[in-house]
């Protein structure tokens, strides 16, 4: 099915998380609304979508407003549009917006307090970072556990300081996945090779909430995409390279509510002239999609496929044989049971 639908008629979040069958494949694209689809969005879409049917599988699109004050209805409208447009399949019944799920996130939220897991913090950057200097650590990104209950800090948070966050543990030792585990070795230079991170030495206990401006709670990335990929039931995510680093605190929050893992492969990014990748906030141009195909092909392309051969200016056909090529060459078969 092709099209959209408005928030009031987007599937209600299912009581427990979507247990697939084994040898089901379900996809998905989550896009999110601050902006049009440019270029580097569709070639994520793309590479999810021609995953999805190559595999024979489920390919939903979920809509990620969980940021309030960036995400826009008239964005989200127009990237339903331009995927529909371009001949991308989904089935509004099916599609999911964040701003809908608010609930599914606090149980997430409540289930990590009850297994003491989640603290609370009360530091600010200025405060972490003189803490970090005082251990000698030099990478801003990396928390150095300043309110974290079971260790002694350098800096310890007056009770009556503001809440600024809520973070969790995360476990001294590498979390390991592997990338792109079911592509043929010559689809990617990722492809099959084991990746590892290790949170606390990398980036330590993370934020998954802050206080909302009202009453409540603002959820992050992090917290949000888990809790959607496993109600979902998501077996497989191809995404852009740029979320790698997302990864292993994903796979750790799965591990702590107690969620399926699902298969991860991140797809090449699509560069400008200036060497960054194109995105939203660097200001990306919006896809036109008055000419469907040359957009298409040259997706392809920025994807390091060759363009299909096409008979006319069907989109049915150029689906059909970009589905068939992907089968061949980053599955390394022709056809998939």
């Amino acid at each position: 099915m092709t099209g959209s639908a408005p928030p009031s008629e987007a599937q209600a979040a299912p009581k427990t998380p979507v247990v697939p069958t084994p040898g089901t494949y379900i996809g998905r694209f989550a896009p999110s609304p601050s902006g049009p689809l440019h270029r580097g969005s569709l070639v994520a879409a793309m590479a999810s979508y021609l995953d999805a049917l190559a595999h024979d599988g489920q390919w939903l699109l979920r809509i990620e407003d969980i940021d309030t004050l960036r995400s826009r209805a008239d964005a989200a409208a127009a990237i339903l549009r331009d995927l529909s447009t371009l001949g991308f399949r989904f089935d509004p019944q099916r599609l999911w917006y964040q701003s809908q799920r608010l609930s599914r996130y606090q149980q997430a939220f409540d289930k990590l307090t009850a297994q003491h897991l989640l603290y609370a913090c009360r530091c600010s950057r200025k405060e972490i970072a003189d803490s970090l200097s005082q251990r000698g650590m030099t990478d801003a990104r990396i928390y150095p556990g300043t309110c974290r209950p079971d260790r002694p800090a350098l800096f310890v948070a007056p009770a009556t300081a503001p809440l600024r966050a809520w973070r969790v543990q995360v476990p001294a030792r590498p979390i390991r996945w592997t990338e792109g585990d079911w592509l043929s070795p010559r689809a990617s230079p990722l492809a099959g090779r084991t990746q590892s991170e290790n949170l606390a030495q990398s980036l330590g206990d993370f934020v998954i909430a802050r206080p909302a401006s009202g009453a409540g709670l603002d959820w992050t990335y992090q917290l949000s995409v888990v809790v959607d990929d496993g109600d979902a039931g998501i077996t497989h995510v191809v995404r852009g390279l740029d979320l790698i680093d997302s990864t292993a605190r994903q796979i750790h929050l799965q591990q702590c509510l107690g969620l399926p893992t699902p298969h991860y492969w991140h797809c090449p990014l699509v560069m400008g002239a200036d060497g960054q990748k194109l995105s939203k906030q660097n200001g990306a141009a919006a896809i036109d999609t008055r000419h469907p195909l040359p957009l298409l092909q040259q997706a392809l392309r920025d994807l390091g496929l060759p363009a299909v051969a096409m008979n006319g200016e069907s989109l049915a056909e150029f689906w059909l044989k970009a589905v068939a090529q992907w089968r061949h060459l980053r599955l390394g078969r022709e056809a998939v049971r």
